[in-house]
């Protein structure tokens, strides 16, 4: 069989794309290396600017416990706040509810899906005038498809076999999540809280827990040895994060961790495949709103796709028109974002942004809307 879209990974932007190109009729199949439902390192934090398309893909927010979250503040290694209130807002869900109910909208759209499998290798074969491309399995199975969307997250084997830039560079990151109950935390507010060579955030989630997920360097985790000394040795000397580590009770035997991921730009085109979500672009956690970006991207490549296949557009015209909305909708945002983090991680730099952002709160509230896009009203 040759389906007319392989999509590879199935996080928020694969997903997105699946629904929206089944439902218009195309065969698609999706190959994830997980079962669903799962957990993810995430932030679970999402932008108001993609609730609306969310409830018209047919997602019921309220039902799924969501949390309104309207403010937000950010703290110093030495424990000194600044808050102020978010202009657009967004919501918390876990991303082992929100994938769950994507993958079941999926489903009902007639995705098929492959669970528990790895792609190793897409070849595009240039043939006729638009061409097509076989996948390969580890069970050396292949899959055969007109287009290819690479949707598998911050890293992945595929990455190497494709020859990316950033994969000759190891990732100096590590990413750390867990899901807690806590007492005395707003459930409106997400908070960003440094510490030496890191920052970590916490906002409410369904069923009353809180998503507590912190970035930091590997050299931070070898100093120490492991997680937990690491945690006790750097993040507790910010006190907001002491109080939470130590009155906070955590729900997982052990925690979300991913090391494998780099934050170097990377092209939103590679061999002929629309790449989406983090596979696309450096979407790091200060670049606004990772969640929102990958859901806008899906939906954008599975626009463009669908007119492709189609025979509206020509493989080229595909391509330099979904390249071009790529940077249209997302570069100067990911370009805020990137100078933003430079301020967050290194201690005195810290504090001296929280100082001046004291002094002048309508340019923080610029920078905050500079990072965020405009909501998705239209489907």
């Amino acid at each position: 069989m040759i389906y007319d879209v392989a999509i590879v990974g199935g996080g928020l932007a694969g997903l997105v794309s699946s629904i929206e190109l089944a439902r218009q009729g195309w065969t698609v199949v999706l190959i994830e290396r997980k079962s669903y439902p799962f957990h993810r390192v995430c932030g679970e934090y999402i932008s108001n600017e993609v609730r609306p398309y969310l409830q018209h893909l047919g997602l019921d927010l309220v039902q799924l416990g969501v949390k309104n979250i309207t403010r937000f503040a950010f703290t110093s290694p030495s424990g000194r706040t600044l808050q102020t209130n978010l202009d657009l807002g967004g919501f918390g869900i876990s991303r082992y509810v929100l994938d769950f109910e994507l993958y079941q909208l999926a489903q009902q759209a007639g995705v098929q899906f492959l669970l528990n499998q790895n792609v190793e290798d897409v070849q595009f074969i240039p043939q006729n005038e638009t061409g097509f491309f076989e996948l390969a399995t580890p069970d050396f199975s292949k899959i055969t498809a007109k287009m290819v969307l690479g949707a598998y997250g911050k890293a992945a084997k595929i990455d190497k076999t494709l020859n990316r830039d950033f994969t000759r560079q190891k990732s100096p990151y590590v990413g750390v999540k867990y899901h807690i109950r806590t007492a005395d935390f707003p459930t409106d507010l997400i908070a960003l809280h440094n510490f030496e060579d890191g920052y970590c955030g916490i906002s409410a989630i369904e069923a009353d827990k809180y998503c507590l997920c912190y970035l930091t360097t590997r050299n931070n985790l070898r100093q120490h040895g492991n997680i937990a000394e690491m945690e006790r040795a750097v993040l507790h000397q910010n006190p907001h994060l002491k109080r939470i580590f130590t009155q906070s009770e955590f729900l997982y035997e052990r925690p979300e961790v991913i090391n494998e991921f780099s934050f170097a730009p990377k092209t939103a085109v590679e061999n002929h495949m629309l790449m989406i979500g983090d596979a696309a672009g450096l979407i790091a956690p200060l670049c606004g709103n990772g969640m929102a970006m990958a859901i806008h991207g899906g939906k954008i490549a599975a626009q463009l796709t669908h007119q492709f296949l189609k025979g509206h557009l020509s493989r080229v015209e595909l391509e330099a028109q979904y390249s071009q909305a790529w940077r249209w909708q997302f570069g100067a945002r990911l370009w805020v974002g990137r100078n933003v983090q430079r301020l967050f991680g290194r201690k005195w730099l810290s504090e001296l942004a929280l100082s001046f952002f004291k002094t002048a709160p309508p340019l923080l509230t610029f920078v905050m809307k500079q990072t965020h896009g405009k909501t998705l009203e239209e489907y």
